[in-house]
């Protein structure tokens, strides 16, 4: 643990607390910048575990190759699932939880059994999994302007925010998760759509990605843990008052509404 990555990590909490975006990070954290905002993003959720949070699963983010050329990069990312990420199907969030809030709309997982393999596939994946359900991830940057790079949204612990699982658990006997088709809506207009096949070629194949990766580190994935497996289309910039519904075939549809920039903070959220 050296002084830049502490002071990288003091920088992205102190903006989360402040709700007020901050600079990048990336020039804190070397040559080596994704090792080292690995490291930021370990030790900022291991400050958030002393203050009584409670890891439930990892996500998995730039499962498009659209977005991994932007970044520069050949691979995905992932973060940390913490308890208090999690808000109920139609809720309402309240304006203030978030800095810069994007919706994305993703097909979870939800383990039934752990997953320690280092070279896991699909095979694995499959009997671990429990069931799949619609969910909504609410991305969010600390970084002011969304001005990251890959080291910056590592750091900013994939640039999580909040995620939202519809109701309905659906087997994978039951559904194809490659050809299932996403549509998302904004108060009731279409905003992005997209299918299984546009996460890394299917959402089992991030699966089995991330748990490869983390199985590597030792800390693999396990029973009860619940997996983002990554955006089955464009993200969509989330405003004050909006309400958000995805659609994905297959698997139902999950809901969630931000709050009105004058409502009263006692609203959810």
């Amino acid at each position: 643990m050296t002084p830049e990555i502490e002071k990288a990590a003091d920088v992205l909490l102190a903006a989360e607390r402040s709700a007020t975006p901050c600079p990048p990070v990336r020039d804190l954290l070397g040559e080596d910048g994704a090792a080292s905002a690995y490291s930021v993003q370990r030790l900022n959720i291991a400050r958030k575990l002393v203050g009584g949070r409670r890891v439930i699963g990892r996500k998995i983010g730039l499962t498009s190759p659209a977005v991994q050329h932007q970044l520069g990069v050949g691979q995905p990312d992932f973060g940390t699932l913490l308890s208090d990420m999690a808000v109920a199907d139609g809720d309402t969030i309240g304006h203030r939880r978030l800095l810069q809030p994007k919706v994305e709309a993703e097909v979870a997982l939800v383990l039934g059994a752990d997953l320690p393999h280092v070279e896991p596939n699909v095979a694995d994946v499959l009997r671990a999994v429990d069931f799949a359900l619609p969910a909504l991830e609410i991305v969010d940057s600390r970084i002011a302007g969304w001005d990251i790079t890959f080291a910056d949204t590592v750091a900013d612990n994939a640039s999580s925010g909040l995620f939202v699982l519809g109701g309905a658990p659906v087997p994978l006997t039951a559904v194809d998760l490659r050809s299932v088709r996403m549509t998302l809506l904004s108060d009731g207009t279409k905003v992005s759509e997209g299918s299984g096949a546009d996460c890394l070629g299917g959402p089992l194949n991030a699966a089995v990605w991330l748990a490869a990766t983390l199985a590597q580190l030792g800390d693999p994935l396990r029973a009860g843990d619940i997996v983002l497996t990554g955006a089955l289309g464009p993200m969509a910039v989330a405003q004050f008052g909006q309400t958000f519904e995805a659609r994905i075939s297959g698997l139902g549809s999950v809901r969630v509404a931000f709050a009105a920039e004058d409502a009263d903070e006692t609203a959810q959220g």
